[in-house]
């Protein structure tokens, strides 16, 4: 790992204990988020059959998932207080299927610019070996979320 600010311990605990209580996504796939800083984040996904198409392999929205929501946490330290973001692009190729185990998904903030932000994202498993690699494309809103409508 490069070095990458730390974030604040309060924004790290609370960032960690809201991932684990209010992302019923997460939940439901089992990512867990194990460390974030400015600009990285690193998670896990245990292998799980409800995670499995008919051939028996994990679903590729499943590996998409972890993979878009680790780049999210890497930007989650650098963005503005009240500032959202959301996912306007991604590519990930799919290297070796996702059977069994876990997969951690490790990624890093190479571009932010004041309206977007680009992110790199490796997908592993156990074994450490490549299972996914990504790009990603945010957009910054800059004080939040627009109104539904």
């Amino acid at each position: 790992m490069e070095r990458y600010e730390v974030l604040p311990a309060a924004l790290k605990e609370a960032l960690m204990q809201k991932m684990k209580t209010d992302s019923p996504f997460w939940t439901l796939l089992g990512m867990e988020l194990l460390d974030a800083r400015k600009g990285w984040a690193r998670m896990r996904l245990p292998f799980d059959r409800k995670l499995v198409h008919p051939m028996g392999i994990a679903h590729g929205g499943a590996i998409f998932s972890i993979a878009d929501s680790a780049v999210a946490m890497a930007l989650i330290g650098m963005v503005e207080r009240g500032d959202a973001f959301v996912t306007v692009e991604m590519k990930l190729n799919y290297l070796l299927p996702f059977t069994e185990g876990e997969i951690t998904a490790e990624a890093r903030i190479i571009h932010q610019g004041t309206k977007t932000a680009l992110g790199d994202v490796e997908v592993r498993n156990d074994r450490n070996e490549l299972v996914a690699k990504g790009l990603a494309t945010y957009m910054i809103l800059k004080g939040g979320a627009p109104a539904k409508g």
